[in-house]
């Protein structure tokens, strides 16, 4: 199945944290944080503005992104767990 979002909203992977801390201790699964880094997976067209013109989308498929903690809605598609969200709740690219 493919989807593709509508308007401005991006379709973000999470980016998997690391079990270890710096010094070495591992954080079992029911401590850990969900992380605020993804990869954005699909984009909508744009955003219309209040002249009835397309705004293009920042972000690209492929950028590396963080996000805040409650951002986005968690979805499954093809077995993948995914978040879709607005372009707005989007902090940053990741360089």
């Amino acid at each position: 199945m493919s989807f593709r979002p509508l308007h401005d909203r991006v379709v973000v992977k999470r980016l998997e944290q690391e079990e270890k801390t710096a010094g070495g201790i591992i954080i079992p699964d029911t401590a850990k944080e969900k992380p605020s880094q993804g990869e954005v997976i699909a984009v909508g067209p744009g955003s219309r503005g209040e002249d009835g013109k397309l705004a293009a989308l920042d972000v690209k498929v492929g950028n590396r992104v963080l996000f805040g903690k409650w951002s986005g809605t968690e979805v499954k598609i093809d077995g993948q767990d995914l978040l879709i969200m607005k372009e707005s709740d989007i902090l940053g690219i990741i360089t």
